[in-house]
């Protein structure tokens, strides 16, 4: 594996350095614009082989991407073979495999009817039908060209915006039913001269229009610009072969875009007023939910006080042991399990460590959107967002390893050596051993997609040399800090929980109508977040992302205090695992509309990309489940404290 040459924090730097010069520009600094003269040789990468929605249908019919110069799609290769282009880790992750290609592009000189191999070629049945099949399931190619994708020009039929959609189409089917193979590429470069200059242009658009040709002595090559037959593979006849003839043309066109633009054309949001709608109707219903809930609470919160507050001075006041004067009653409600809310809940190792993985997860996810949300994370620089989520995760192994060993300290654990050696191996343990399982199933397949051992090996020593490390430094940290001392004593015999007799507050019940809410606040943009995943989009509405993060934090903080609160005040002193499990279940809810996607959306053709589809649906929503499930631990802790230490206990 070869990682970008420039290393994340140099880039980092050199932005600070230029902030003032871009205040107008979207893109790193690292991604340099370069300038071609006239003649100068623009080179053209190709990219996986990516599966898109069928127009006929627009069902996705598969997951696994392959190797452009995979040998049964028979695509030519540079003289001297295809040669590996730098790419960053996180681009390796999200399977991007970026080549050299044999393509011949020359700044502002146009081409027509080219040949891309020496000679035509052959095609077995067997390439036939492995080449017709990927053509039914809407395979696309990826290309770049100056790091733009090269794409095709589609009118959104909702709002007539006219953008570039990344890869175009392998081939396609015949109205009569044959399937036609493209094999001649119309290749549309726009460029952009720098202040007039013509000897600095620029790339700022690249679009392809694939044809299909069956090139013989009736219609040579010569003549590709003119009406051909398209060509089909036979792939009914094993032993037979097709012989086909790959050609290209290049047209480059001037445009008045610039370089600091030309992103803009590739960015369509799709249903825009649909997904304002839905943001702004989010938000209105999370500011009226906790609204709702903090009139609630304190408007429950001051009667308890001036209640309790008032049963305590007569308690002091009256040492005679009459009767308490009319219209006051003993202690009831939540101030009857002072002596048991903070006592240690059960597996709290298992708490402590989900816990220390999840505060580890919630500040890696902020500071990626913050970044994406300023503009480091540009689309240009391929991997990015990845490859700062790995880094950030594993540099911020320091605040698990805190975050875990002092609640570990302050619910009284004794095996701090176990929970220091599990903080940092167990979570990302299961995201590895689940990560590995599914790639078996892409090498089985030669997907592209599969992850190559050596970069699993860099992983897997980023993670021991950096990672485990300052996890275990944070862990040292947490258990010399004082531990949290709780604002009551807790009894040595555990108090009877009464019988629960309200529906809503039973564990199932409770949990679902707790998970629903957050995962409410998120819907909209998870919905094209799974778009961006797997139908082969750009996501870049960072912005909206942020508020929509917002919201599900407040979202899942005030849902599940008022939960706690209500079992406290039924005398159910169990609340650190309810808490944390019902904030959780809106992971569960972001399964199941996965389920619903694979159902309306998805058309599988192989169990392998079953397989992986649902694994990778689960892997998320895993993650989901332990960061959303330590926000609603963390406020329903805070809140706890603070109700029990604003109150006199005898």
């Amino acid at each position: 594996m070869q990682l970008r040459k420039q290393a994340p924090s140099a880039a980092l730097l050199a932005t600070f350095l230029a902030l003032p010069q871009l205040t107008s520009a979207f893109y790193l600094p690292g991604v340099a614009p370069t300038s071609y003269k006239p003649n100068e040789k623009v080179p053209l990468y190709v990219n996986t082989i990516k599966p898109i929605a069928s127009d006929s249908d627009a069902l996705l019919h598969s997951t696994l991407s392959f190797d452009y110069y995979l040998p049964l799609f028979g695509f030519c290769e540079p003289p001297g073979g295809a040669q590996n282009v730098d790419e960053s880790l996180g681009s390796i992750l999200f399977g991007d495999r970026i080549k050299t290609s044999p393509f011949d592009l020359k700044m502002g000189q146009n081409e027509t009817c080219k040949r891309l191999c020496d000679g035509p070629r052959q095609y077995s049945g067997k390439m036939a039908a492995f080449t017709n099949s990927k053509i039914q399931q809407g395979y696309s190619l990826n290309w770049l060209i100056d790091g733009l994708p090269a794409g095709q020009e589609v009118v959104d039929q909702m709002t007539n915006v006219q953008f570039y959609s990344p890869g175009f189409l392998m081939g396609g089917e015949k109205p009569e039913g044959q399937i036609a193979f493209n094999n001649h590429y119309n290749i549309y470069v726009e460029y952009h001269e720098v202040g007039g200059n013509k000897d600095q242009r620029r790339v700022v658009g690249a679009r392809v229009h694939p044809e299909s040709k069956k090139y013989d002595s009736e219609h040579p090559v010569e003549e590709c610009q003119t009406e051909i037959p398209p060509v089909h593979l036979n792939d009914k006849d094993p032993n037979g072969h097709t012989d086909v003839e790959f050609t290209y043309s290049v047209f480059w066109i001037k445009s008045n875009t610039a370089w600091a633009t030309r992103w803009d054309k590739y960015l369509h949001v799709y249903d825009p007023k649909i997904h304002w709608f839905s943001l702004v109707n989010s938000a209105v219903i999370v500011a009226f939910l906790v609204l709702m809930v903090m009139s609630v609470l304190i408007r429950a919160l001051k009667k308890d006080f001036a209640r309790y507050n008032r049963l305590d001075q007569i308690h002091l006041d009256d040492f005679s042991g009459n009767e308490i004067e009319d219209g006051v009653q003993e202690d009831s409600g939540w101030k009857l399990v002072h002596g048991d809310v903070f006592r240690t809940p059960a597996h709290p190792l298992l708490l402590s460590v989900l816990l220390g993985n999840g505060a580890q997860l919630f500040v890696m996810t902020g500071f990626t959107i913050a970044f994406a949300l300023l503009g480091f994370l540009s689309p240009s620089n391929r991997g990015s967002l990845g490859t700062i989520m790995i880094l950030l995760y594993t540099i911020l192994g320091a605040v698990g390893g805190y975050v875990s060993s002092r609640i570990y300290k302050s619910l009284n654990g004794e095996k701090w050596k176990l929970n220091i050696v599990l903080t940092p191996l167990l979570v990302p343990g299961i995201v590895f051993a689940t990560f590995f399982f599914l790639n078996l199933f892409l090498w089985a397949k030669q997907s592209s997609g599969a992850v190559p051992v050596g970069t699993m090996l860099v992983i897997i020593c980023i993670w021991f040399i950096i990672s485990v490390p300052l996890s275990f430094l944070g862990s040292w940290l947490g258990f010399r800090a004082n531990q949290i001392e709780a604002p009551v004593r807790t009894n040595q015999i555990p108090r009877q929980i009464p019988p629960m007799t309200t529906t809503y507050l039973k564990p199932l019940p409770s949990t679902l109508l707790v998970g629903i809410l957050p995962f409410g606040a998120i819907f909209v943009e998870l919905y094209f977040i799974m778009n961006s995943i797997w139908f082969n989009r750009i996501y870049y509405m960072f912005g909206f992302l942020f508020l929509c993060y917002g919201l599900m934090i407040i979202t899942c903080a005030a849902v599940t205090v008022l939960l706690v609160y209500m079992l406290l005040c039924s005398e159910n002193y169990h609340w650190q695992w309810r808490a944390f499990l019902a904030a959780g279940m809106s992971a569960g809810y972001i399964f199941l509309n996965a389920i619903v996607l694979w159902i309306t959306k998805l058309s599988m053709s192989s169990v392998a990309g079953t397989v992986l589809y649902l694994g990778y649906s689960l892997l998320i929503s895993f993650l989901a489940f332990i960061l959303t499930g330590s926000i609603g631990y963390f406020a329903s802790w805070w809140f706890v404290r603070k109700i029990y230490s604003s109150i006199k206990i005898d």
